[in-house]
Formats: structure tokens, sequence, C-alpha cells
């Protein structure tokens, strides 16, 4: 896989905002990605030195429109870690 298919999107919330000064960024990523393929992607993508990477799968959540039921879609979430010398990545410098 190119590291392009690996980072699919990042995530922006009011958690991931509050991780951005301890140099933590989220991101989803694709389902059947290794954290070493997430770290060369990010690393890659970035050009940022990467000290760690945690995966969670999302499981989709049940939703509900009148009395029709349905699913989201269930995705994996990529925290990634860079070491203290690395520079920020700069999409998110500008959010903060």
């Amino acid at each position: 896989m190119i590291a392009h298919d690996i980072i699919k999107r990042p995530i922006l919330s009011e958690k991931s905002y509050a991780d951005i000064k301890s140099k933590k960024y989220t991101f989803e990523v694709d389902k059947n990605a290794t954290k070493t393929q997430i770290k060369k992607s990010v690393e890659e993508i970035f050009k940022v030195k990467v000290l760690k990477v945690n995966t969670i799968n999302q499981e989709g959540k049940i939703k509900r429109q009148g009395r029709h039921e349905g699913k989201t879609a269930s995705y994996k979430k990529a925290i990634v870690q860079l070491t203290s010398g690395s520079k920020p990545i700069e999409f998110f410098e500008s959010l903060s």
C-alpha cells in the first residue's frame, strides 16, 4: 500500500485538539494497516519522526431515523506520538 492509501484523514475533535500541544495527532487509517505501516506513512507524508503509534478499532454506532434503524461505518483510528526533537505537523498547527 502507498502512504496516502493508509492515512485517510485527520480526526478533529476536542480531545485531539488538546493532544496537539504534546505532539499527538489523530488520524483515520486503513482497517488493515499495521502500526509499522502507519508509522512509515506518517513519516513519509509529513517528514517527521514518530515515537509511537496507538490504534483503536471504532465500531459503528446504531442510528435511528423514525422507525428505521441503521449503523454508521466502522473505522480504525491511530494516535501518533512524535519525538520531542521532531517538528510539529503544519496542518494541525494552524488549527490550535
